[in-house]
């Protein structure tokens, strides 16, 4: 009989740093574009793996001297190399104790999920069937974490974990075994609004006093509403202030469309187009850093350093550079 204790060992065995369970019942009340259940309605439970990202993929940014750790293996490498290998070691490990797992990777939201959001435009995806959603379901990884008992969502809406604060990326996984669900880790328990996301964000996208709300498993989720617009941009090195390869003359506010931007910013930008496959320019400085920094300090995670992360003054570009 395969247990929770033995899938988490052999989790952490093939490569995941952490490892939850959450029963289904907790994604009562979900959405129908990102409730979990349709994509395996026979499941018994989800699986939720985290991933460290090690503290040392910020350091060339917070030194403004090497922008390409965070970009490549910060996101490319986890998203689609390493955790989709794990996932698929972890799928095969339950399929020989004779149960299935579905997975549900971390970089399939640009493939098909427009299709789904998009509806019902014509040509874009429709239900095979009566009470379905649309193809892609569009499950949260913050909320399957939550659920699975791996952490909470901070002010920023990041998610955090006792463990390594905001520094995880995770990827999913559906099965019919009967596995023990884990306990979830009430809100307020990691995150103490410190407002330090709030302050540092460079594009001023976390409001410090509007939240957003919801209901999960019987426990009431909030974080601050976020500017998806103004953090998209600022994310892709749209804040002239906090990026060194902004082309003179550029005008971040005009910046429109798709990824907050597309061409336009690749132009303005002037970074290599292998960079701006996920140009995370901005480096995480409010929602990740100054969050890691403080809870670091505070003692409120245990992933625990000789040295502070933070040695020297922030650096900052003149504005109109």
């Amino acid at each position: 009989m395969l247990t929770s204790a033995d899938l988490k060992r052999a989790a952490r065995e093939l490569g995941a740093d952490l490892c939850g369970v959450a029963s289904l019942d907790r994604f009562e009340g979900a959405p129908i574009q990102q409730d979990p259940r349709y994509i395996f309605p026979d499941a018994k439970a989800l699986v939720a793996l985290a991933f460290r990202i090690p503290r040392g993929y910020y350091r060339g940014i917070e030194e403004g001297t090497f922008f390409t750790s965070y970009m490549s293996m910060g996101y490319g490498g986890m998203n689609v190399v390493y955790m989709p290998c794990v996932l698929r070691e972890l799928c095969c490990f339950i399929e020989d104790h004779g149960f299935e797992a579905a997975p549900i990777p971390n970089d399939y939201a640009a493939s098909s999920v427009s299709f789904a959001t998009s509806a019902p435009k014509p040509g874009y995806s429709r239900p095979v069937r009566e009470g379905l959603p649309n193809p892609d379901v569009l499950v949260d990884f913050r909320i399957a974490a939550f659920a699975a008992g791996l952490g909470e969502i901070g002010y920023s809406k990041v998610f955090l974990t006792p463990e390594f604060g905001p520094r995880q990326r995770f990827v999913l996984l559906m099965t019919d075994a009967p596995l023990q669900p884990d306990p979830i880790v009430e809100p307020g328990t990691i995150c103490d609004r410190c407002m330090a996301c709030v302050r540092e964000c460079s594009g001023e996208a976390i409001s410090g006093d509007e939240v957003e709300r919801i209901e999960v498993a019987g426990r009431t989720v909030e974080w601050g509403r976020l500017d998806v617009t103004k953090c998209s941009i600022a994310y892709r090195g749209g804040v002239p202030e906090y990026n060194p390869f902004m082309k003179p003359g550029a005008e971040p506010a005009s910046w429109q469309g798709e990824y907050a931007g597309g061409a336009v910013l690749r132009e303005q930008v002037g970074v290599p187009s292998v960079t701006f496959v996920n140009g995370a320019i901005e480096g995480a400085r409010g929602c990740v850093r100054a969050c890691m920094i403080h809870l670091e300090e505070t003692g409120r995670i245990s992933n625990q350093f000789e040295i502070p992360f933070r040695r020297r003054k922030p650096w900052r570009l003149q504005a109109g550079w």
